[in-house]
């Protein structure tokens, strides 16, 4: 049976694909400190699973131009609870339908 990875571990692979896409691109840790805007311990921290922050790695991901990996996390609702109101149709009142029986 499998167990779920501990986010130690999935920290580190997030890391370990951030480098593999960072290399594809042949970049190197300085440039994509650059292009992300944040410091280069930040992005070496990032590859090695050594904890970050947010703000890093979406920056990261933006400079790699993969923040389509985001939607993944917080998809794009398709349907919007508030308009689904408005097209409802009214609710009857149960005192009124009383009132109708009485009377036919």
């Amino acid at each position: 049976m499998k167990t779920s990875k501990t986010p130690v571990e999935l920290e580190a692979d997030i890391g370990e694909t951030l480098k593999a896409l960072r290399l594809r691109k042949n970049l190197d840790q300085k440039t994509l400190a650059e292009r992300a805007g944040i410091s280069l311990s930040a992005v070496k921290n990032l590859e090695r699973g050594a904890g970050s922050s947010l703000k890093s790695l979406v920056s990261v991901l933006r400079a790699l131009g993969r923040e389509d990996w985001l939607q993944a996390i917080a998809p794009v609702a398709s349907v919007n609870p508030m308009t689904m109101t408005h097209a409802a149709s009214p609710r009857q009142r149960a005192s009124a339908r009383r009132r109708l029986d009485k009377s036919a």
